[in-house]
This record gives C-alpha cells, structure tokens and sequence, in this order.
C-alpha cells in the first residue's frame, strides 16, 4: 500500500464528534475500563479501542462490515503497542464474535436517517441508519444482551432525533435498561442534512435540530446500556 493509500484510509475512517464524545466518556470512568474485556462493534479508525487500551482495558475487540477500517484498527492498535491484546474482525454486527461476552461494549453505529449515500469523503455505510435512522440501532439492542457479561455494559452515541422512546421501549423488550447521560450538541453539516430524510429533518427542526443561520446543531448523549437485573447507571 503506497503512503498515498495509507491516508486515504485514514481520512476515510477518521473519527467524529461523536466519536469525541465516547472517547470522553472512556476517561472519565476509567475504573470502569481497567481490567475490561472490550467490544467496539464499528470500530471505525479504532480511535475508541485505542482509548480503551490506554485506560487500561485487558482485551480489546473490534467488528466492522469494512475491510479498510479493521486495516485502520489494527494499524493503529499496533502502533500504540495494542496489538497482542487485540482482536479486529470483519463482520457485520455481533456474528464475528458469536458465543462471547465483554465486560464493555461500544458502539457508535451509522444512525443517521439517510439512505445509502458518500458524504463528505466517507463510505456510503457510514452513517445511513435508514430511513428513520433505526435500522442498525434495533439490531444491535436485540443482540447485545448476549454479549454482556455479568455486570457487563454497554456505552452507545444516540442521536435524539431516532427516537429515546422506541429506544426504551426496544431494549426493554430484549432484557435491557437504559440510562441516558448528559445531552450534548454535535455540528450538522449541510452534506448530511441534504440527505437527510426529509420528514424527520421538519419535524425536528426547532426540537434536537437547532438552526443558527448557516449552522445546524444536532443533541446527542452517550446511553449506558446495562441487562436490567443489573441496573443501569452511568
């Protein structure tokens, strides 16, 4: 691969402000990752493992549908000194890892409501959630409880736009609690707004999409997903 190709993976996969935001939440409860056995279903550039790795987790996992980002995660899991205590498969969802459980799960799933399309440099996976946004969402609320270990927990971006009520409603009816953290606001370029589906931008505009002329603001917040006889918390 010729160093022209090797940052043209790297830009493709680059992280997001929702990927900051995990990576937040990763250090601010360290405690809770030492020792971890990790899951980042979509890992993307990896950036969320690696972060795991550096607040101590035990073993780190990663899934993605696409080839060049389990390439990215295990180029930079190996270039921090991760890569023996790593596992990057290429898969969708939680098949690659049928049969095993961690004690933290992350997932910062496309969940846009958009059709397939490129925006803005990326895969055309990598933010259509469908329609209303919801189409990986659901799959992966009927399949993580499986996954999670006793105590286990999982730490999922949600944007409020899909919907915090089907959400609940959705992983309750898989055994699941939620709790939702503090919301944060997450920029909107107009690239993804020109896709988006356009009776869930109107109904949305003025409630988690905020507008200030040119600029476009939607809320977000990181979930904490635990199997309910555990509780959740944040």
């Amino acid at each position: 691969m010729s160093r022209t190709d090797h940052h043209s993976v790297e830009d493709r996969f680059r992280p997001s402000d929702y990927s900051a935001a995990l990576v937040q939440k990763l250090l601010d409860h360290g405690d809770r990752v030492r020792g971890a056995r990790v899951l980042d279903v979509g890992c993307g550039s990896g950036v969320l493992l690696a972060a795991a790795g550096s607040a101590g987790a035990a073993h780190l996992c990663g899934v993605d549908i696409e080839a060049g980002a389990v390439e990215a995660t295990r180029t930079l899991l190996a270039k921090l000194g991760f890569s023996a205590m790593s596992d990057i498969k290429h898969g969708a969802m939680f098949a690659p890892v049928a049969g095993r459980q961690f004690d933290l799960v992350l997932a910062n799933l496309p969940h846009f409501p958009m059709n397939e399309a490129a925006v803005d440099g990326r895969l055309s996976s990598w933010s259509a959630g469908g329609p209303d946004g919801r189409r990986l969402m659901d799959r992966f609320l009927c399949g993580l409880a499986p996954h999670l270990a006793p105590q286990g927990r999982a730490l999922v971006m949600h944007n409020a736009f899909i919907g915090l009520d089907s959400t609940l409603r959705i992983a309750a009816q898989n055994g699941l609690a939620v709790s939702a953290g503090e919301t944060i606001m997450v920029p909107l370029p107009d690239a993804k707004l020109a896709v988006m589906t356009p009776e869930v931008l109107d109904r949305e505009i003025g409630q988690s999409i905020q507008r200030f002329g040119g600029y476009a603001f939607g809320t977000v917040a990181v979930l904490t997903v635990t199997k309910a006889k555990d509780g959740a918390g944040s």
